[in-house]
C-alpha cells in the first residue's frame, strides 16, 4: 500500500483554525495547538452565551418598562396585569422600545391598563 502524507488536508484543517484564532493573543493566533483550544472554548462560550444574551436583553426591557410605568404612577406588575385585562397583545421588547422613543405613545398604552385594572 502506497504511503499518504496529509499534508493538504492537515494543512487546510490548520489553516481554518488559525483564521477562526486571528486577532488572539499572543501564540493563540499563531501556534496551531493553543489555537485550536481557544477556538474549541471560544465557540463553547458562544453557545451559552447565545441563552445568555435572550435572557439579558429580556431582562434590560423589563426594567425599562418598569422605570417607565412607576414614571405613569404605575407598578410594572400592575401595569402587566392590565395589559392583559385589556386584551393589549405587546411584547416585552416593543413595549420598552415604546417607553423610550414614545413616551407619549407608552402613556396611553399605561392609561389602556389603568382603565382595565379599574374595571
Amino acid at each position: 500500500m502506497t504511503r499518504v502524507k496529509p499534508g493538504k488536508t492537515t494543512r487546510r484543517r490548520h489553516k481554518a483554525i488559525l483564521k477562526a484564532a486571528s486577532g488572539y493573543r499572543a501564540s493563540r493566533s499563531r501556534r496551531f495547538k493553543a489555537a485550536k483550544e481557544a477556538v474549541m472554548h471560544s465557540m463553547a462560550y458562544a453557545t451559552a452565551h447565545r441563552r445568555l444574551k435572550k435572557r439579558q436583553t429580556r431582562a434590560l426591557a423589563i426594567i425599562r418598562i418598569n422605570a417607565a410605568a412607576h414614571a405613569n404612577g404605575m407598578s410594572y406588575s400592575t401595569f402587566m396585569h392590565g395589559l392583559k385585562q385589556a386584551g393589549v397583545d405587546l411584547d416585552r421588547k416593543s413595549l420598552s422600545e415604546l417607553a423610550i422613543r414614545e413616551p407619549a405613545a407608552f402613556t396611553e398604552v399605561v392609561n389602556t391598563a389603568k382603565s382595565a385594572v379599574a374595571v
